[in-house]
């Protein structure tokens, strides 16, 4: 299995990310958990890409907040430098914090973007991630 490919099923890094993988970032601001950022540079070995980088990417995080821009558009974006294979991990604030996103707009704007929600986790302690793919690819 690539290292691509085990992305989303590997345990070896938060968010299954693995050795070598390119990790792009969009939405990042003062709120999002810089120890989940660390542990994905400690198991990728390199640093995450932010959202101006022309990198092919493995793995896309995307962090938003209700009202942020629109979501739909934010994943549209994400999908600029993802490799054939790559996830976007769509980060989002836990149920009860303030910029929480309903559960039905992450499928409506991941619909928009021509992707698929596969999976949920609680990424750390204060964001929900959910794991997205092109659709058709599991």
């Amino acid at each position: 299995m690539s290292a691509t490919a085990q992305a989303g099923t590997s345990s070896s890094g938060p968010l299954g990310v693995v050795a070598s993988q390119v990790v792009q970032e969009f939405g990042w601001d003062d709120d999002v958990d810089e120890e989940l950022r660390a542990a994905i540079v400690a198991a990728t070995g390199g640093e995450i890409e932010d959202e101006h980088s022309d990198e092919v990417a493995d793995v896309v995080l995307v962090w938003f907040r209700d009202g942020d821009d629109d979501l739909a558009d934010s994943l549209v974006d994400a999908l600029t430098n993802l490799a054939d294979g790559g996830v976007v991990w769509l980060l989002t604030p836990k149920s009860g914090r303030g910029g929480h996103v309903e559960p039905s707009d992450i499928e409506e704007a991941a619909f928009t973007a021509g992707l698929h929600a596969t999976s949920s986790i609680s990424a750390c302690r204060d964001w929900s991630g959910t794991r997205l793919t092109s659709k058709g690819r599991r």
